[in-house]
């Protein structure tokens, strides 16, 4: 009986939950958006992990945790607060961001943009702990105000690189890869105890690049020679009041009196929080009007199949071209990028989708933090390619290899006979190293490769093959590199790719445009029965998320475009 009245209790439980989730998605789907004062200042909370495009999450909401921020929410709510003429001011409250410097500098954009329509915007720091970017994005405001009590650590780019050669070594894994050229260093954590000269020369290269662009920008946004921000940079920890005189914040206030100085600035005014203003509609603002652009996000590694929250499945994302491609009411397609690459025959999947596309109608590609190899493979025939100064691109090459264990094996005392019909049947197995006849054909076969990549890239820039090789090699570049070298073509970010998709589409500068945005929202019964993947793809530590995209990456092919994952500076 009590064993009966026990499930009876779990049952009843369940469906309570189910029925208070599916309730709280009507409400969430269908319910009436929020009013809106006329004297209103959006606040937005930027702190955690920030995805390209967050997929609802009603369990979050349920439980009342706070699902993952989305850079399509932010920058379109900062799009509709400028044009909307019952937002007055801007908050920002920054904690610590765990995303890359595109992202970053895609929101300060936006909040520069937003000032332009004669708004104000102002930063609050409660804390702050290693925060270069969250300053770098801060500085974009008007005013930046930190607790009394506060602190504020700006000291900077770096941090380790990890390599787990040894760990291997220890456990008898051996990780056999074969790469092509010197700078595909995706592998080197598996394989190297250090640096190679080429993989240091590279990591010095790019982030000297973002370092130099980082004391510029912030240099100029505080009025300060770039000499001065150096200096300040290298002191790196600041008390409150030190802060104050050294001119990096503008006032130590708390919570109260933080308030009071918006109110005061502004009169009476009315705090909007992003969650509620996301659900106002920019149609509702003029926005979202007239001719049709697409809006596809490629987000993740680059796998065969079927996409998930946070991945980039080739069946899921050529489908999407196909549709736009045949939708005779979408004028043109922007293509937003945030990937280190994947499969190969995925990326070309892909790859094929776009440039079919592009000869009905344009494509502008916009990178995020990050779009290559694989991430650049699906980008190089686009019309125009935007990526921000930040921006990780290139990453021209290819990699190919198995982790073998027989020493593990061996150890734990695993064995195995081996049952082979055809000589090499025992290619990829974990119980087997590769032949020395095995790894020159994999070698010819990763050389065909590389210069059918080699050779599209110079297709699709309009460069000589020789030209692209200089600059290829698995070289990662930053996107103000990567612009010099003619990889892209411009410095921007969604608003310039999409001005410029409509100036291919021949559409007025001045007309508003509809965004028919790929992935859809989810439905509650996506979000259901994902619910497990979309745990799994909020991981909060970046080193942990960047090393299972190389696990996910493993299981998809043999042969990889992946871009190298570079840990530890941020």
């Amino acid at each position: 009986m009590k064993k009966g009245a026990t499930i009876l209790i779990i049952l009843v439980v369940f469906l309570v939950l189910i029925v208070a989730t599916v309730a709280s998605f009507f409400f969430f789907e269908f319910g009436r958006p929020p009013s809106v004062s006329s004297r209103s200042y959006l606040e937005i909370h930027l702190k955690g992990a920030v995805q390209e495009k967050a997929a609802p999450d009603f369990f979050s909401t349920l439980l009342m945790q706070k699902p993952a921020l989305g850079m399509h929410d932010i920058w379109m709510n900062l799009r509709k607060a400028r044009s909307d003429d019952r937002v007055k001011a801007l908050v920002l409250r920054l904690g610590y961001l765990e995303c890359d410097w595109g992202k970053i500098n895609e929101i300060r954009e936006a909040v520069l943009d937003f000032r332009m329509g004669g708004k104000k915007a102002y930063a609050y720091i409660e804390e702050s702990m290693d925060s270069d970017k969250e300053y770098y994005l801060a500085t974009a405001c008007d005013q930046i105000c930190l607790n009394p009590m506060g602190s504020l650590i700006v000291n900077g780019i770096g941090g380790d690189v990890l390599f787990l050669k040894k760990t291997l070594d220890k456990i008898g894994v051996e990780a056999e890869i074969e790469h092509l050229e010197e700078y595909k260093t995706a592998y080197h954590m598996f394989t190297k105890e250090g640096f190679t000269p080429a993989q240091k020369n590279m990591m010095e290269s790019i982030y000297g690049d973002i370092f130099d662009q980082y004391i510029h920008t912030t240099a100029a946004a505080r009025k300060k020679s770039e000499e001065d921000m150096r200096a300040l940079i290298d002191r790196g920890y600041f008390s409150a009041e030190a802060a104050l005189e050294t001119g990096l914040v503008d006032a130590l206030l708390y919570e109260d009196e933080f308030t009071d100085l918006v109110r005061g600035d502004l009169g009476k005014i009315v705090r909007l929080p992003h969650a509620a203003y996301s659900q106002i509609k920019p149609s509702s603002l003029g926005l979202d009007k007239g001719r049709k652009i697409a809006l596809i996000y490629g987000m993740g590694p680059i796998h065969s199949g079927e996409g998930t929250f946070q991945s980039m499945g080739s069946t899921t994302v050529a489908r999407w071209f196909r549709q736009v491609r045949t939708d005779k009411s979408i004028e043109a397609v922007v293509f937003r990028i945030d990937s280190p690459g994947g499969s190969v025959v995925a990326s070309d999947v892909i790859w094929r989708e776009v440039w079919l596309t592009r000869k009905e109608k344009p494509v502008i590609v916009t990178m995020s933090d990050m779009a290559g190899s694989g991430g650049y493979w699906v980008a190089m025939h686009a019309n125009r390619i935007f990526a921000h100064p930040q921006t990780l691109t290139g990453s021209i090459g290819i990699i190919f290899g198995k982790f073998n264990m027989m020493r593990l094996y061996e150890k734990i005392g695993v064995t195995s006979e081996s049952l082979l019909f055809g000589r090499n049947a025992d290619m990829f197995s974990s119980f087997a190293r590769f032949r020395p006849e095995v790894r020159d054909m994999v070698r010819e076969e990763m050389r065909k490769t590389y210069d059918h990549f080699i050779a599209q890239v110079a297709d699709g820039r309009g460069m000589s093959k020789e030209d692209v090789e200089k600059i290829a090699k698995g070289r990662v570049w930053t996107g103000r590199q990567a612009q010099k070298l003619g990889l892209v073509d411009e410095m921007g970010g969604l608003s310039e790719a999409i001005a410029a998709a409509k100036e291919e589409a021949g559409i007025p500068d001045t007309e508003s445009v509809r965004l028919v945005v790929l992935p859809r929202d989810y439905s509650f019964f996506d979000v259901l029965f994902s619910a497990f993947s979309s745990r799994l793809s909020r991981i909060q530590d970046a080193r942990f998320q960047k090393l299972l995209t190389i696990f996910k990456a493993l299981k998809d092919e043999p042969r990889w475009a992946l871009m190298p994952l570079l840990f530890g500076p941020q």
